[in-house]
């Protein structure tokens, strides 16, 4: 009888070895597969900055739709511009006890103490095309590639001037526009277009006669439209008596609508006094259609659906236990670490091709335009 119970231990005892083994030997930065097995089925929280950007509300739709194809649960919520609001919005997501974090930062500076919370409950953190600073509590970053965003926009401005080829040599005026202070993607969208444009300002071949150069000059708080309108018809009333604006540098649609709007009132967009080119982001409809009605000049394509399939596929990795795919390690410091990221390609869009990038991809539909 000893020596059966002896023999029935031994074999009890090589069992949990055998499963503590196995759990160790699978688990991974995202966790052992019992762990996963628990999460599959889980709640998913998102968090995306405001509803007032047709951007966000398709980035937070696209999101939802692929982690539920997964077979994840989600909670949206939308922070609308206030980040004590969307900090507690997190909180809550946390206390609910979500699976996993999907957040675009409204202030990427305020998350620390709940992402400590998201750490200390084993919640892995993926940041969300804006990155979150000055915390390790971020796991994984989900962008496009952001200095290319600001390449194509001074690119499109260089060519469109005729500087490029050296068929004219200006000078020509031009004046700058950056996104939110807040936002990290603010330095390396500027940082993109002026890699392109400074040259030329430094041969005086473009003047930025405001001279707000600097980027905190030219910043937009909250990349708020009306912001922009306001200093641009600050910067029409102070620098432009005689001269003529020829081009403007936008980083997003919606400042390039108030910059627009501030032209327009100041007389451009008549025969004696053409739009200047203005560049802009995220194909926005409203932007799309001003382009098809030349005003706006270009937009910077960058397809959220399949930025929203980036991020659930690296939820879904971790919480199996796997390394999410990526392929930048070495660009995106916040601070207290550099985040692992995957980043998209962007795309230049103007009237020439907005049918075939916007439309023909379903991005946009045709009717949408009309």
């Amino acid at each position: 009888m000893r020596t059966r119970r002896a023999a029935l231990a031994a074999i009890a005892g090589a069992a949990s070895l055998a499963l503590t083994l196995s759990a160790c030997g699978q688990s991974g930065e995202g966790g052992s597969k019992e762990e996963a097995g628990d999460a599959k089925g889980g709640t998913i929280g998102i968090a995306m900055p405001t509803k007032s950007s047709e951007r966000w509300i398709a980035d937070g739709n696209n999101v939802v739709k692929d982690l539920e194809s997964k077979g994840y649960k989600t909670k949206l919520v939308y922070g609308e511009d206030d980040p004590d609001q969307q900090v507690g919005q997190i909180e809550n997501l946390i206390t609910q006890g979500v699976k996993a974090l999907i957040v675009a930062a409204i202030d990427n500076k305020s998350m620390n103490n709940v992402l400590q919370q998201a750490k200390d409950a084993n919640i892995p953190v993926i940041s969300y095309d804006r990155l979150i600073l000055g915390t390790e509590n971020v796991d994984y970053y989900a962008s496009f590639d952001n200095e290319k965003v600001g390449e194509l926009q001074g690119n499109y401005i260089v060519e469109k001037l005729g500087l490029k080829d050296g068929s004219k040599k200006g000078p020509f005026n031009i004046e700058l526009f950056a996104g939110s202070n807040d936002d990290n993607n603010t330095r390396y969208f500027f940082q993109g277009a002026m890699n392109v444009l400074q040259p030329y300002i430094d041969k005086k071949q473009l003047v930025v006669r405001s001279k707000q150069t600097a980027l905190n000059q030219v910043t937009t708080l909250r990349w708020d439209g009306g912001t922009a309108q306001k200093r641009m018809d600050d910067i029409l009333t102070s620098a432009y008596k005689s001269e003529r604006v020829d081009a403007v540098l936008s980083p997003y649609d919606g400042i390039s609508i108030g910059i627009l709007s501030a032209l327009k009132s100041d007389d451009y967009g008549s025969k004696s006094k053409p739009l200047p080119i203005v560049t802009g982001q995220d194909a926005e409809v409203a932007s799309v259609k001003s382009i098809i009605a030349d005003q706006q000049s270009m937009t910077v394509y960058k397809d959220t659906r399949e930025l929203a399939k980036v991020a659930s596929n690296m939820v879904d990795a971790l919480l199996n236990g796997k390394k999410p795919e990526v392929n930048d390690e070495k660009t995106y410091d916040n601070g207290s670490k550099v985040v692992p990221a995957y980043l998209l390609e962007p795309v230049s869009v103007d009237k020439t091709n907005y049918k075939e990038t916007v439309v023909d991809s379903g991005y946009i539909k045709e009717s949408d335009l009309k």
